[in-house]
């Protein structure tokens, strides 16, 4: 399972009558594969709001990082780091693809980038096998873990948690994070039944026996189940690595904006409040994000964000000349894009797009596993 300090427990003043609402927009960002969250219960009776505020899990990323860290953007630009938790102790010890012993990993990271005016963003997916420099930092657990080199990424999170991956990122981007949103896969699964499914696109057929998933080409609604296989599938496209299933975990997560923005997806108050239900246990944010409250607050000022306006791009890689089965940032190009979203600048031309179709087999396939 995730991993998490003290529940939120905070509880907002009662209010005077408590009265039916309308749904309001439920937005997640993200795969693993989710980016950010908002939340409306069908109705907002007092227990129904303490209910799903206790739900939630934080974490004091602040604390953990102290000051030094980038500098917040001076245009109100907001920069999120959302992961998918791969712990397979508890309830996610059943999903496809075997037991890691209760060992907790980040198998999906993005950095969604959203500028002034909060109406479009970019999402830089960052490869789990990459090999990083992590800094310095504090663990979870408040313990001091040394810099290191040639760290894979993903093991990150199971060495430090997620401040240390926060650090990592920022050290990586020279972006600060405002915000850190972690999704859990089983929570995730849930999620996604909660919703009703959700309908996804796929040129091809896709089979792979390791994550479970087997769809046929064209449009499918996937069952939670389904879902969680689609964005860790890996061995069912492209060329079998973790390169080409992040176009799919950023498909997918186009295909629930899209799908939560259509008229009448959360008309009946049952449903968005059992989507509520199933998003708060899921996650796990930052402190500032931690309560019903700022999550709505958050969500309303991303109310003008249109799936059509989400560029969604990888961070660029190429193979590592050491280990030919991981991978490393190719520095000038990724420089190049971390440079344009902190002036605000058109991506380059160079930010590679995602699409496991665009790929062939590669030599860094053969080791891959889920």
């Amino acid at each position: 399972m995730a991993q998490t300090d003290e529940m939120s427990t905070a509880v907002p003043e009662a209010p005077a009558r408590p009265r039916r609402r309308r749904a309001r927009r439920v937005l997640l960002i993200g795969g693993g594969v989710v980016l950010a969250l908002a939340l409306a219960a069908g109705g907002s009776a007092y227990w129904a709001y303490r209910h799903l505020e206790g739900n939630l899990g934080t974490v004091d990323i602040d604390r953990a990082l102290g000051t030094d860290r980038p500098a917040p953007l001076p245009d109100g630009a907001q920069d999120i780091l959302v992961l998918g938790s791969d712990s397979r102790d508890g309830e996610n010890g059943d999903l496809a693809g075997g037991n890691t012993g209760g060992t907790a990993r980040s198998d999906t990271t993005m950095v969604v980038h959203i500028p002034q005016g909060r109406s479009a963003a970019t999402v830089v997916s960052i490869p789990r096998d990459t090999m990083v420099s992590r800094p310095a930092c504090t663990t979870t657990g408040g313990q001091e873990l040394p810099a290191a080199t040639r760290v894979m990424f993903n093991s990150i999170y199971t060495s430090g948690g997620p401040a240390c991956v926060v650090k990592t990122v920022e050290s990586m981007t020279g972006l600060r994070m405002n915000h850190y949103v972690e999704i859990d896969f089983a929570g995730f699964e849930r999620l996604v039944d909660a919703m009703g499914g959700v309908e996804v696109t796929v040129d091809a057929p896709i089979t792979d026996p390791y994550s479970g998933l087997q769809l046929p080409a064209g449009a499918t609604t996937l069952d939670g189940k389904q879902a969680l296989a689609f964005v860790r599938t890996r061995h069912g496209v492209g060329d079998g690595s973790d390169l080409g299933r992040i176009g799919l975990q950023q498909k997918f997560l186009l295909a629930v904006l899209s799908q939560l923005q259509r008229q009448g997806t959360l008309s009946d108050p049952t449903r968005a409040y059992g989507v509520a239900d199933a998003a708060t246990k899921a996650l796990t944010t930052d402190q500032d994000l931690g309560s019903l409250t700022s999550l709505l607050t958050f969500a309303q000022s991303l109310k003008g964000l249109q799936p059509e306006r989400m560029k969604t791009v990888m961070l660029p890689v190429v193979a590592d000349r050491i280990d030919h089965n991981r991978v490393v940032a190719d520095e000038a190009k990724a420089a190049a894009l971390w440079l344009s979203l902190r002036d605000n600048r058109p991506l380059p031309s160079t930010a590679p797009s995602a699409s496991p179709s665009a790929r062939g087999r590669s030599s860094a396939s053969a080791a891959a596993h889920n």
